[in-house]
């Protein structure tokens, strides 16, 4: 935008030397200087006008000014050209017009008809203009045109204000700016020479070789190339479309900046990011997403939802995801798994994703347990099996929370077919609580019942299951069992020491990951009833 930088100011700049030091030499008694060429002066004692015709050439403070034909009023200080009114000043500006008209005592200017203004780079184009220099303010009225004569350069509108005194510049009305890099539209723009920022009010929209940008209001700096998009501001770069109530883009520095309800959409990679506050470093290659941020993946029908108090996405040069690493109230929500921990990191490339510290999992009436829990993800979305290690555990509720299913061990093994937990491994020290069941028949139903506990320890076991309910279990290596037919149930072996049930840390939705967690203190997992239940 080299356009707002120079020739802007340069116009309102030349309006006011003209009709400033118009001003300043009137008043010193030699305002004009007829130079030779007229063919003709005459005088009008009622009106007091002076009429010169033929080619006139007057010269004041430096300017030339040429016209056909002029008024002079020399006690008002009144001037009226007609004809092809040039003036001149020093070789560098010129202005061009059919008419014009310049009040000495109001210091009123008015210029019409096929109004130019140019220099050795840009040209300004319009109907009319008007000059006040008292105020030192220029207006154009009925649509103008500023030109880049040695590149692509244009900026059209419908009104146009300059105020030299403060080196500032209003357009408004269907205003747009071309260049070879950018086509801009909005309703109105104010440059400020100073601080050497355009700004935008009403709905703007921006077009780039590879982005493109809307806001309502916001900001561009001419010289850094920063700019701040605010009020429904969108910026649309193939593959990724960003939204938010402000944006900050800063292309030099590679860095950008999102505040409120940001939303970052990867159609190509089919991810979408959401937070309060969001930055973006292309040096680094770095995403940092906080106040409650949210990621989609959506590869499959069960899209996966990630969330953590702060969010960092790594990235390749072709803006592709490398990592995904989230601290402090880490969930994770998608319509058959869920899970929580307090950190998370997430390794695309080889499709595993650590949860550590609290780690929990769910997967139908399941509950898995370690203090860290590795998921092996294909496609994204697509859970393939869980590690759980050093120390885990794994619960199956049953009867809304009568009996318990429970596995414990070194590590567990968890796998999973189509994002449903299907068989568990458990090996080293391994512990088993089951209840075994059978059907019975009868005519118009079958009815499930419960045999009674098996308590059984063993080095290694593997545990199958089907919608959530354990369909067999194989043990290896000498189990050391118990049966208790389910009358007789010894309230200590109920139990495993490791048990923990947490239903209340289980995310149910997706819009609650967008929310601080709550978990009433009563259930905490470790504490238990008399008869060793959790509360």
């Amino acid at each position: 935008m080299k356009l707002f930088n120079t020739y802007t100011y340069r116009i309102a700049l030349f309006l006011s030397a003209i009709f400033v030091c118009a001003q300043f030499s009137y008043s010193q008694g030699s305002w004009l200087e007829l130079l030779p060429g007229a063919k003709k002066l005459s005088y009008d004692d009622k009106t007091g006008k002076q009429r010169l015709t033929g080619f006139l050439n007057f010269k004041y403070q430096g300017n030339v000014m040429f016209c056909d034909s002029a008024h002079y009023k020399e006690r008002t200080g009144e001037v009226w050209a007609y004809g092809k009114v040039q003036i001149n000043k020093a070789d560098t500006l010129n202005l061009f017009c059919d008419s014009m008209y310049y009040n000495g005592k109001t210091r009123l200017a008015k210029l019409w008809g096929h109004v130019r203004i140019r220099d050795r780079e840009y040209k300004l184009t319009t109907d009319s203009l008007d000059y006040d220099a008292k105020s030192s303010k220029a207006i154009y009225r009925n649509k103008g045109k500023i030109e880049n004569i040695t590149t692509n350069e244009v900026l059209t509108s419908v009104y146009g204000y300059f105020y030299p005194n403060t080196e500032e510049a209003f357009f408004k009305g269907n205003v747009v700016y071309k260049s070879d890099d950018l086509r801009l539209t909005t309703d109105t723009m104010h440059y400020n020479y100073l601080v050497h920022k355009v700004f935008f009010y009403g709905p703007t929209v921006g077009v780039t070789k590879d982005s493109k940008f809307y806001c309502d209001k916001g900001w561009y700096h001419v010289e850094t190339e920063e700019g701040l998009l605010t009020q429904n501001a969108k910026i649309e770069q193939a593959p990724r479309i960003i939204t938010g109530d402000s944006l900050f883009y800063a292309p030099k520095r590679k860095f950008a900046e999102g505040r409120g309800n940001v939303q970052m959409l990867d159609t190509a990679q089919k991810v979408q990011f959401n937070a309060g506050f969001f930055t973006s470093d292309g040096n680094t290659l770095k995403d940092v997403l906080t106040d409650f941020p949210l990621i989609r993946i959506m590869k499959s029908k069960d899209t996966l939802f990630l969330r953590a108090d702060t969010l960092i996405h790594l990235r390749d040069t072709l803006e592709k995801t490398l990592r995904i690493r989230g601290g402090q109230d880490v969930r994770i929500f998608q319509n058959k798994i869920q899970g929580v921990s307090d950190s998370l990191d997430y390794r695309k490339a080889d499709g595993v994703m650590d949860l550590w510290g609290n780690a929990h999992f769910w997967s139908y009436n399941s509950e898995l347990i370690g203090d860290t829990i590795r998921v092996f993800i294909k496609n994204d979305t697509v859970i393939e099996k869980a590690h759980l290690f050093p120390h885990a555990f794994s619960a199956n509720e049953l009867d809304s929370g009568r009996y318990y299913n429970q596995l414990s061990g070194k590590e567990i093994w968890a796998y999973f077919k189509n994002n449903e937990l299907i068989r568990s491994d458990v090996n080293g020290q391994a512990k088993t609580i089951f209840y075994p069941e059978e059907e019975e028949k009868t005519d118009s139903a079958i009815v499930v019942k419960r045999l009674g506990l098996n308590r059984i320890y063993s080095s290694d076991l593997k545990v199958y299951m089907d919608s959530g309910e354990v369909i067999g279990i194989s043990y290896i290596n000498q189990p050391d069992g118990k049966f208790y037919p389910i009358d007789k149930i010894d309230p200590e072996e109920q139990f495993l020491k490791e048990f923990k049930w947490n239903p209340m840390l289980r995310p149910k939705t997706w819009q609650e990951l967008q929310e601080p967690r709550k978990i009433p203190k009563e259930v905490v997992g470790d504490k238990k009833e008399p008869n060793g239940r959790n509360k």
